[in-house]
């Protein structure tokens, strides 16, 4: 699924909304595992969801196995 970033905290927390107005958060930890270096606010990235948190958060085609078509 994908979804716009709406916070991003220095220790690489941060929340992202939904398209439908809900907003979901991650902890550092899930930052860590992305890979990214940054993202910035209205960014729009794909995350995986365990009920209302984010589990894993990637820009496609950017990582390992991840292709721009």
């Amino acid at each position: 699924m994908q979804a716009s970033i709406h916070t991003f905290a220095e220790d690489g927390s941060g929340s992202a909304l939904l398209d439908d107005g809900q907003v979901v958060g991650w902890p550092s930890t899930v930052f860590a595992d992305s890979a990214l270096r940054h993202v910035r606010v209205g960014q729009r990235v794909s995350i995986e969801l365990d009920g209302t948190a984010v589990t894993r958060l990637w820009i496609v085609g950017i990582g390992e196995g991840e292709v721009i078509r």
